[in-house]
Order: C-alpha cells, then structure tokens, then sequence
C-alpha cells in the first residue's frame, strides 16, 4: 500500500546567514508545524492520491518513493512562490531547503508532468474539506475568532485568448485539422481523400483580423467570414468520417490512442457546430445572440463573460470566486460559481456556515453594495448581528442616511475595505488573477488551493 507520508529523517543543511531568508525560512516550518499538527488534512489528500500513485508505480515499473506529502507540500509551494509547473519543481529541486520541506531530502525530483497528473488528482471537494479542518483547528487555538466576518466576491479569469467569431472559427479548423492528422498516423486509409486547408483557413482568420477597426462594418466582412466558415463546416465534415474511421478501429482493435482519439472528436464536434452556429446568427443573420448562449473558448468551454462595472477591465472572461474573511485575515468560506450568482441571494447561505462553523452568527458582518437587497432584509440581519454594515442602493432616507453616517457603520466599512488587500494579495503574489489550469473542476481545486495556501501563511505569520 502506498504510504501517505515517508518517515524518514532529513539531512541538517548550513542555516541561512540573512536576516530576509530566515524570514523566509520561519514561515515554511510554521506551516511544516501546522500540517504536522492537522494530520486529516494529510489523510484527506492521501485519499484522493493512493490509487493514482499506486498506478505510476506500476507503469514505472520500479518502486516509486513520492508520497502523498511530496504532492501537498510541492502544491503549497507552488501557490505560495507564485510559480508555474515547471519552475516550481527546478525551483525546489534546486533549494535545499524546499527540498527538505517538500520531504524530498536527497531523493530524485519529482517530473513536472507527474507533479500535474498528481496535483490534478486531488478533487475541490478535498481542497474545501481541509480547508475547513485547518479552521477549525485555527478556531480550536484561538488563533481564528468568529465576531467579525466580511465578504466580497472578485472575479478569476481562465487561460483563454480574447474571443472573436473569427479566432473561434480558427481554433475550431486547427483543432479538427490536428486531430484528422493524428488519426491518419494511426490509420493512414482514414477520410484518405479529403484534403485539409490549414494554411487557408489561418489565412482567412488573420484578415479578418487585421480589418477589423473602428470604422468597419460587419457587411463588409461577410465575404469572409462566408469563406472561413465554408472551410470550418468541410473540416467538420471530415471529422464524421475521422470519427467513423476511428469506431470501426476501436471495434476491431480497441486501440487505446484510437478510443482517446475518438472521445476527444467527440468532445469538439459538438462544440464546433456551436461555434458555426452562433458565428452564421450574430455575422450573417445580424441576430444579438445573448451571452448566456455564447461560446467563448472551444478548450475552456465553461468559461463566462463578467462585467463587473470596472473602469479598467470592463468585460472579463472567468468565474465569480465568493471569498469571506474573519478579523484575524484567515479566509473562512469560499465558494467559485459555473454563472454569476445574484450577490444578495448568498447572504443567508453565508450566515448559516459562519454559525455552523463558529457556533454563532458575528457581531459584525462587512459588505459591499452589491450585496443589498432591501431594507426590510437589513432589519432582519440587524436582529441577529450589531453592526450590519452594507450600503444601500439608491436614494436614501433619513434614517437610512443616520444610520449610514453613524460611527459603528464607518468601522464596520472600513473593516470591509480590509478584504480588497487580500483579492489583491491573492491575485497579485498567489496567481489567482488567472487559472492556468484546464477544465472546470481543475479550475474549481486552483481556488481551493490558493485559499489553503493563502491560509497557511496567514497562520504562519501570527505564529511567528
């Protein structure tokens, strides 16, 4: 059975002689402290992670040595340093002391390739699980309290390029166009005398491109667009009989690239005829398609088109991440949405797992105007919590005017203001700003991941 963590001893190396990496140094072994101190935290990944470790051992056809707590510690480090899959494990393979921390010691590095097949491995409902048993255990030390608690929500961005009809219509071709060739290394006989465009295609997309400005109208592009979308359909054709191809192997054979193959074809098919679809209604037909209908990304097809009322980005590409924040800077709820949820209507949801956690609903509770609702649902809050501090929508009366001017309502936003530092923290310095990982589910254990590290470093430097 695969250990979760490997028992053995590390070397001592020379201790650092500056000031700033000793630093360094004391947050690392107060998170090496607190996972030493939360060992579910360790058992819960290690869930996630035997059978996949036991399968690498078995391709590698050795014994493999990483553990579970190679994983997890190498996933902190990474979030923490800011670093991507490739610098994170040069990074600590090449620092004694990440390699000590890491539990590596002398052994060989982990690849980065098995690092993301492992860090991939471990699902959000884990990151959110410990996460909550590294609170309660904050809670337990007194290190965490419950009476206040603000919220907001930020937006995260996904790994895409910024989507036009053309640049869809693009990846759509080359996409098909590269899965058609693959095919054909494994059965040259495959749609053997279709004739694939690509250069053309590429072409058609880069003029479109290139006319686009200020002064251009749609009817001028249709010519174009006309061409390129000829060329999308014909490639999509050559897709059904790719996929025919590729079934009548995997009948005969059952070939493991071949049903890899096929299952991807099957993926991108339907998103193709989307993609044709929504380009021959908005370009051609001149219909307004909403966004709810739009595709944005064939590779991250989850993603959702924000705007947030933000002079400097107007429109972004991502999902709605709910953060919501204790006194003590400790992230004590999250949440990431698949659609842009209606802010007021998570309030109560909010309160209950702050009380479930906690025990009680704080005394104060910091928001942001997005999350008003009415007045009548401030005086129901206010019954339960001293200091409710939201601002209203709209006009105001009297009473809401005083009670908006009023010195615990000017402390209770001032508290709020404190939750901007960590989105910019978190987004800045922890590389929440973008997910580079693929798929939503990936997506949804980057931000779990980010707030688990986010957490550890909170704690770490209240304890040191």
């Amino acid at each position: 059975m695969r250990k979760a963590r490997d028992g053995q001893d590390t070397f001592e190396f020379q201790p650092a002689t500056l000031k700033l990496t000793r630093e360094y140094h004391e947050r690392y072994l107060q998170i090496d402290r607190l996972l030493a101190e939360v060992p579910e935290i360790l058992g819960r990944v290690h869930a996630d992670l035997q059978k996949i470790l036991e399968s690498a051992n078995r391709q590698r056809g050795r014994r493999c040595r990483y553990t579970s707590e190679n994983v997890l510690r190498l996933a902190i480090c990474q979030v923490i340093e800011g670093a991507s899959l490739r610098e994170i494990v040069v990074r600590v393979d090449d620092s004694n002391f990440l390699r000590e921390f890491c539990r590596f010691g002398l052994d060989k590095m982990m690849g980065h390739t098995l690092f993301c097949t492992l860090r991939n491995a471990i699902r959000p409902e884990t990151w959110k699980t410990i996460n909550q048993l590294l609170a309660k255990h904050a809670l337990d030390e007194d290190e965490i309290s419950g009476e206040m608690l603000r919220i907001d929500t930020t937006a995260c961005e996904t790994n895409i390029h910024y989507p036009t009809d053309s640049s869809l219509l693009w990846d759509v071709y080359r996409t098909f166009a590269r899965l058609t060739e693959v095919a054909r290394e494994i059965d040259p006989t495959i749609a053997a005398d279709r004739r694939l465009h690509t250069k053309t295609a590429k072409r058609h997309s880069a003029s479109i491109d290139r006319a686009v400005g200020k002064n251009t109208k749609t009817a001028d592009l249709k010519p174009q667009y006309e061409a390129l979308l000829r060329l999308v359909e014909g490639v999509l054709e050559i897709g059904e009989e790719v996929e025919a191809g590729l079934r009548r192997l995997v009948k005969k054979s059952e070939e493991l690239k071949a049903t890899s193959l096929l299952n991807e074809l099957e993926h991108y098919k339907e998103l193709g005829a989307r993609v044709v679809d929504q380009t021959k209604r908005r370009v051609l037909e001149g219909q307004q398609v909403p966004n709810s209908e739009k595709l944005f990304s064939i590779f991250e097809s989850h993603t959702e088109l924000l705007k947030r009322g933000k002079a400097g980005k107007p429109i972004e590409f991502g999902h709605m991440v709910f953060l919501a924040q204790t006194e003590e800077k400790f992230i004590s709820d999250y949440d990431v949405y698949p659609k842009k949820p209606n802010e007021h209507e998570l309030v109560d949801g909010i309160l209950d797992r702050h009380q479930e956690l906690f025990g009680a609903r704080p005394t104060t509770f910091a928001a942001d105007k997005g999350f008003y609702e009415s007045t009548a649902k401030l005086i129901e809050l206010a019954k339960g919590i001293d200091v409710v501090a939201i601002c209203k929508k709209g006009n105001r009366t009297p009473e809401e005017d005083a009670r908006e001017h009023s010195l615990a309502f000017k402390l209770g936003q001032a508290f709020r203001a404190g939750i901007e530092g960590t989105i910019s923290f978190v987004k800045r310095c922890l590389r929440l700003h973008r997910c580079f990982n693929k798929g939503w589910r990936h997506y949804c254990a980057t931000v779990g991941a980010t707030v688990f590290a986010h957490n550890l470093l909170i704690l770490a430097a209240g304890s040191g």
